[in-house]
């Protein structure tokens, strides 16, 4: 069948580049092998022509597949799978690269291009372990081509190919019977991208997030070379990329958190989610093993620990990779990849570095310098090492934690996951954080190799003293009363406060006053001192974390599900306003964007004591990929020292039209009338009361009936309908339970002295427009932030220090 409109021309061009850069980067691992291993200088020469040659081809075949599927995408070629499945003709341009990366071969495909980027600036930089460290890139970039190829061998399916076409993919759909399928609308618009990802965080944080993935193998092949060629001096130099590794794979990972706390319902920037999880643990290690770098090249101490923790950051990187793409987390996690069929391929990614690694490791361990002599107690590299190995032990419990479905998977058990995911993490992690931030603090004023008592006391009164009274401030009078899982773990945030606190200052006095204010020398005090601040963030914006949106109305739109509870989410009317703790809120309107198709809500807040108003906007999408309801993203206000952060839980539209009607009804003082949500009550009438009458003029006589309305729920609302009388003229002064439905209007006295009245009742369907919301206030959140950016900072800051150590040295 010939169908009409198809573009195959850039889909084969793109699987030709993908083959290239499999082939080629076969050919570039053998030829940099062969230049390591060569003894003759023409011979090396000969083979390193060869390989940067190669590495060439695989880089324009690797950069070619990435521009190849981007036109695909931005010109909405439906008939690619690719394009059709992970966008749409509504979908904004600048979400076009989310689109690429929303699939797995999208992600492979940047991991890949960053792998080329950084062998690139490693052969300019790096001549001497050129060829070792190229060897174990390429030889990993051929394993990612792998995952690009889309072919069956036998049975076995060998990755997922980015440019098969629609119709390929699946064939057995009806529509294809058609020659003009992509005429249809069904194939015309696209499938769209996930709602989750439409958000501006996802299209810079993917690609930050997977150079510190792959730069990650640098500290690897590193290790490697030492080992094939037992030379150990690549120490030095895989500590600026290992500093630079750990500062992008940081800032990606809370580039994760900030979208998580700007797009995902759950009220904060991380869960314990097992993605979050799978990311943070090779961090952790790979920060552990630039300590014990440090630690030999200052020392000669730990060289082994070196070895080891380079191998396993970037193994990890890989089991990660496997975690999230394989399908193993199933429904644990929001973040992971659905199973496409390479379970066993990334699992085989995994393996093939890691036991080569790990057996080159025990090889040659035998052969690593090792000092004999015993570390003193007084001494920095002994310090450093403890909290390297706490690091370690730290990530080890949670990636354990986290592997849960892998064991039940492998092993048939059928290890329930923790009810509380969060506090099963920090009731761990907590005390890590105070183990980290007390070794954070003192360590810098210790000396290599020993350190005289009396010195390190005065180092370190100064800095301890203020410390703790600023820590016992903090916890006597910055109301951290977190007693939701008992007073251990109270005390427990209360310790871990004091040793962030004391991280902090410490670092701060140490650049004072050790560093004399060398901010050049200081990058590693800026780190620590930014690493403490983010502790101090995490602690306090956690445990001080205040719900403000405790239901007051009485009325609400949610089921109690384990998901969220219907007490601590508020009910708003709309155009009423309502109150809410510190604030009076009103649910002034709604409004969809037609270009980002979502539902906006806008929410007016009233500070009761200070004069202060301001809008909010969270807002809702409708689900796509066969999910059904809406995704809320929240908004909040910023302060320098909280944040108020709103999200939608759900909501309700009245109808457009009001079809109801009054129901008059007869009733004297003291009767009871039912409508649909309860009864109302008659509890007086007043002619003229002493407080008047809203709506009556003075030249007109008033009378008021005082009534109850009184929910299902037990909630009362008073309500006044009355009327005005001048001579033989009348008119009526309705009044409304909004929050219920009800207009009641006051029609006129049947018999005034037997007090018989009539009364209209009206159920008006037009006024349920309401909204339930979930409001929480984060106390200084910013520190967190701010502690991210000086973290990071301090990081770049020793990778440059230490790229011009050599060039100083050669002056």
């Amino acid at each position: 069948m010939n169908y009409t409109g198809e573009h195959l021309l850039p889909g084969q061009l793109g699987h030709f580049l993908a083959v290239l850069s499999l082939v080629a980067s076969i050919v570039a691992t053998v030829a940099y092998f062969k230049t390591n291993k060569a003894s003759l200088a023409d011979e090396k020469q000969s083979w390193l022509r060869v390989a940067r040659f190669a590495f060439v081809a695989e880089t324009i075949g690797v950069f070619g597949m990435f521009a190849t599927i981007y036109y695909i995408v931005a010109n909405h070629y439906n008939e690619y799978y690719f394009a059709w499945n992970h966008s749409s003709r509504t979908l904004q341009s600048e979400y076009l690269l989310s689109c690429i990366w929303e699939d797995q071969s999208g992600s492979f495909l940047l991991w890949d291009i960053w792998h080329c980027v950084l062998g690139w600036f490693f052969i300019f930089r790096n001549k001497k372990w050129e060829a070792p460290v190229l060897t174990v890139i390429n030889f990993a970039q051929f394993c990612i081509a792998t995952m690009l190829l889309g072919i069956y061998v036998f049975n076995l399916k060998i990755g997922n190919n980015p440019f098969i076409l629609f119709r390929e993919q699946m064939p057995d759909l009806p529509l294809f019977t058609n020659p003009d399928y992509l005429s249809l609308p069904r194939v015309y618009e696209g499938n769209d991208l996930n709602t989750l990802l439409q958000n501006y965080w996802m299209v810079i944080h993917p690609p930050i997030l997977f150079l510190g993935f792959a730069s990650t193998i640098i500290p690897f092949a590193f290790a490697y070379a030492g080992m094939v060629n037992k030379d150990h001096t690549w120490t030095t130099p895989a500590l600026s990329w290992t500093s630079f590794s750990a500062a992008v794979l940081g800032t990606g990972i809370m580039m994760g958190a900030a979208w998580a706390y700007e797009s995902l319902s759950f009220g904060g920037y991380w869960a314990w989610d097992p993605v979050e999880n799978a990311s943070l643990v090779p961090w952790l290690v790979l920060v552990a093993g630039l300590h014990t770098n440090l630690i030999y090249k200052h020392s000669g101490y730990s060289l082994k620990t070196t070895y080891l923790f380079y191998i396993l950051a970037f193994v990890l990187v890989l089991y990660s990779s496997f975690l999230t793409k394989s399908g193993v987390l199933g429904d644990t996690s929001v973040h992971a990849f659905t199973d496409s069929g390479t379970g066993f391929q990334l699992g085989a990614f995994v393996l093939v570095f890691l036991v080569p690694g790990l057996f080159l490791f025990f090889r040659n361990s035998k052969h690593m310098p090792v000092i004999k002599k015993e570390e003193s107690t007084y001494s920095r590299e002994f310090w450093m090492f403890i909290g390297s190995l706490v690091l370690f032990l730290g990530s080890l419990v949670i990636i354990i934690k986290t592997s849960v479905p892998l064991f039940n998977k492998i092993f048939g058990t059928q290890i329930a996951p923790p009810e509380d995911p969060e506090f099963a993490h920090n009731q761990i992690q907590v005390f890590v954080a105070f183990i980290i931030g007390l070794l954070t603090a003192v360590t810098q004023y210790l000396k290599y190799k020993d350190t005289p008592k009396a010195l390190l006391g005065r180092k370190i009164l100064v800095p301890t003293l203020v410390s703790l009274v600023i820590s016992l401030c903090i916890s006597f009078f910055g109301e951290i009363h977190y007693d939701k899982k008992g007073p251990g773990f109270l005390f427990a945030i209360h310790m871990a406060l004091f040793a962030s606190v004391y991280a902090v200052v410490a670092n701060a006095a140490y650049i004072w006053l050790g560093l004399k204010g060398k901010l050049k020398a200081a990058g590693a005090s800026v780190a620590h001192f930014g690493f403490g601040l983010i502790l101090v963030g995490i602690l306090i914006s956690s445990s001080k974390k205040t719900i403000l949106s405790w239901n007051t109305t009485g009325v609400t739109t949610l089921q109690s599900d384990g998901k969220e509870n219907p007490a601590e989410n508020i009910t708003l009317f709309k155009g009423v306003r309502t109150d809410m703790g510190k604030y009076h809120v009103t649910y002034v309107k709604d409004t969809v964007n037609p270009r980002d198709r979502k539902k906006y809500f806008e929410l007016e807040f009233e500070h009761k004591k200070r004069k202060e108003k301001f809008f909010l906007y969270p807002d809702v999408l409708k689900n796509n990929k066969g999910m059904e309801g809406y995704s809320p993203n929240p908004d909040a206000r910023h302060y320098w020292h909280k944040d108020i952060f709103v999200y939608i839980s759900s909501w309700v539209e009245g109808s457009s039209q009001d079809t109801s009607s009054f129901k008059p009804t007869e009733v004297k003082v003291g009767d009871t009338l039912f409508y649909a949500n309860g009864l109302i009550v008659l509890n007086k009438a007043e002619v003229n009361p002493e407080k008047g009458i809203p709506g009556v003029a003075a030249d007109e006589t008033g009378m008021v009936l005082n009534m109850t309305v009184i929910a299902k729920d037990g909630r009362m609302y008073p309500a006044t309908p009355g009327i005005a009388l001048k001579g033989n003229e009348m008119r009526s002064l309705p009044d409304t339970v909004v929050s219920q439905g009800l207009i009641l209007k006051f029609n006129k006295v049947i018999d005034a002295a037997k007090g018989r009245l009539e009364i209209g009742v009206k159920e008006d369907k037009t006024m349920s427009d309401l909204l339930t919301l979930k409001v929480y206030e984060f106390p200084f959140i910013n520190i967190l932030w701010i502690g991210v950016i000086v973290m990071v900072t301090g990081f770049v800051m020793s990778m440059v220090q230490r790229m011009r150590k050599p060039k100083m040295a050669a002056v």
